[in-house]
């Protein structure tokens, strides 16, 4: 039986690339520029491509970069962007509970819950993050973002998803949060690239910072920065606060 998060990205490439919380891939790709010292030298792997929009500028900007999703349509997309672009993109499907990768990047980046989180329990998130820490050379940085377990403490989750959803949007309704695991629950309506409409039931987790950097001590990264995440606009000067809905997440070893 697939998971919601298998089905609601089958033939949804179009209306992925619509999506509110798909429009800040310019401003992201200039922090990761930044993070990484501007050196075309490095090599990079994007865990939950989806679609390459990261893959993509970042490559039109001269690094190299590996592409990896589980959705087979997303990738077909990131493909056909790619093509458009006349830009030759290495993009592969695996599981990112289950990567090939050993040593070989100087930067992972997961973005706009590019897996981890999505996952059904604790530890398939863990294995998430362990696969993105062993892809990583020694001295790798990784950088991603996660739901922010301050925010639906302090703010209505539905209130701050209904006020960021255009028409022709996935939309969530039925939303509720389990303060004993920190999961929310909700129903997604959507409908596919072919008109095709789609009810899902989907289980997020949202994390505490403390969580985190628990989590990534574990796997041997010593320097870890967590930080508001601001669509299009990450930036180390932005503490992360019970405003913001996801956290930015910078681990270097």
């Amino acid at each position: 039986m697939k998971q919601w998060y298998e089905e609601l990205f089958e033939n949804y490439g179009m209306k992925y690339d619509n999506e509110c919380y798909t429009q800040g891939t310019i401003g992201e790709c200039d922090f990761i520029e930044k993070e990484i010292g501007y050196d075309k030298n490095l090599k990079i792997l994007d865990i939950g491509c989806g679609t390459g929009r990261h893959a993509i500028e970042l490559t039109k900007r001269g690094y190299s970069v590996v592409g990896v999703d589980l959705s087979a349509s997303q990738l077909e997309r990131a493909r056909q962007k790619a093509t458009m672009d006349n830009l030759q993109i290495n993009f592969q499907k695996h599981d990112a509970r289950d990567l090939p990768f050993r040593q070989e990047f100087d930067l992972v980046i997961m973005l706009c819950e590019g897996g981890f989180s999505l996952m059904e329990t604790d530890e398939m998130n863990y294995r998430i993050l362990r696969n993105a820490s062993s892809a990583l050379k020694p001295k790798g940085k990784l950088i991603f973002t996660t739901l922010n377990a301050l925010f639906p403490l302090f703010h209505s989750v539905k209130d701050f998803l209904d006020a960021n959803t255009k028409e022709g949007n996935a939309k969530c309704v039925d939303i509720s949060f389990d303060l004993m695991t920190f999961r929310e629950q909700n129903t997604v309506q959507a409908e596919d690239d072919f008109g095709n409409k789609k009810e899902l039931h989907c289980n997020e987790r949202y994390y505490t910072p403390p969580e985190i950097t628990w989590m990534l001590k574990t796997l041997d990264f010593h320097a870890i920065d967590i930080f508001g995440a601001k669509l299009g606009a990450f930036s180390r000067n932005d503490k992360l606060s019970a405003e913001d809905f996801e956290m930015l997440v910078i681990a270097e070893r």
